[in-house]
């Protein structure tokens, strides 16, 4: 029907027109952000999924440093206790050198006089050492291994995006035992200021041979806590890597844009809209139409 009121077919060409610039710019605004939901609006279900998997790496992102971190906390407690070791070994050497009966009033002394260096520095090392400005065995004043980050029943780390997701390492249980055998393996370690006997004689030399194994084994223990704790970190930095991989491919999976085949759909709506363009132009020719008829 020609009608010069209503045009239907310009009417549905402009409708058409509509939608397929609506279409053209939700290309264009894809193929610019390189997102395929750039709003809820494009796509609600995978929008709200996307945000919960963006979550979830995140803090695995996070978690992963803290697993770093811990490892170099425990590898830093670990080194000072080598040290310690080296120390007790020392230790017993010239205990064992004492106690023999080759050994004179003099030598004892000179030894003595080692030993006591010896005792001291573990007292230093334990007041001293430190991570992040924190110190780990002590409050730095104190040798009993009480106030140090280590010192704790339930040292906890985050190890995971949720709540839940912890690793508590009872160090400060055997850190109070190493403490307890340094003090017994030498005076200096508690009172720096006195000079030990431990090797004055003999008899004094033999009996503190066993007191220092004693400490060694205590050293070994906390060695042994520290590292199992730092192979445990190092598994779930492995694991959170692995999780965080395949959770940040689903996201993409949900958010990114597929390139070849937006291209290709904005190329189709831009042939659609110069289509539609022409038509909606031929369409308001037919008005014209009606007006012939009455010349």
């Amino acid at each position: 029907m020609l009608s010069l009121h209503t045009n239907a077919a310009s009417l549905s060409a402009q409708a058409a027109l509509g939608s397929t610039n609506k279409a053209l710019s939700t290309s264009l605004t894809r193929l610019s952000t390189g997102y395929r939901v750039n709003s809820a609006m494009d796509d609600a279900a995978g929008l709200q999924i996307a945000t919960r998997l963006d979550a979830q790496t995140r803090g695995m992102a996070v978690a992963q440093r803290n697993t770093q971190n811990g490892i170099s906390m425990m590898q830093t407690a670990e080194g000072a206790f080598g040290e310690v070791t080296s120390i007790l070994q020392r230790m017993k050497d010239l205990a064992t050198e004492a106690a023999t009966a080759s050994s004179t009033t003099k030598d004892q002394t000179a030894m003595q006089a080692e030993y006591d260096s010896l005792g001291k520095e573990m007292a230093n090392i334990i007041k001293n050492t430190s991570f992040g400005g924190t110190q780990l065995f002590s409050n730095g004043t104190t040798t009993t291994g009480a106030s140090g980050l280590l010192s704790t029943t339930s040292l906890t780390f985050q190890i995971g995006a949720s709540a839940g997701e912890t690793m508590a390492v009872d160090s400060g249980t055997q850190l109070t035992a190493v403490a307890t055998a340094l003090g017994n393996a030498s005076g200096t370690y508690t009172t720096p200021g006195t000079p030990g006997t431990e090797l004055a004689s003999t008899t004094s030399a033999n009996g503190i041979i066993t007191t220092l194994n004693t400490a060694l084994d205590e050293v070994g223990s906390m060695r042994s806590i520290l590292g199992a704790a730092s192979n445990r970190l190092d598994h779930v930095f492995n694991n959170l890597q692995n999780m965080s991989t395949n959770t940040e491919a689903a996201k993409g999976r949900i958010m990114d844009v597929d390139y070849a085949s937006e291209s290709a759909n904005m190329t189709t709506k831009q042939m659609l809209m110069q289509a539609g363009t022409s038509m909606l132009k031929q369409s308001n020719s037919m008005s014209q139409l009606a007006l012939s008829l009455m010349q």
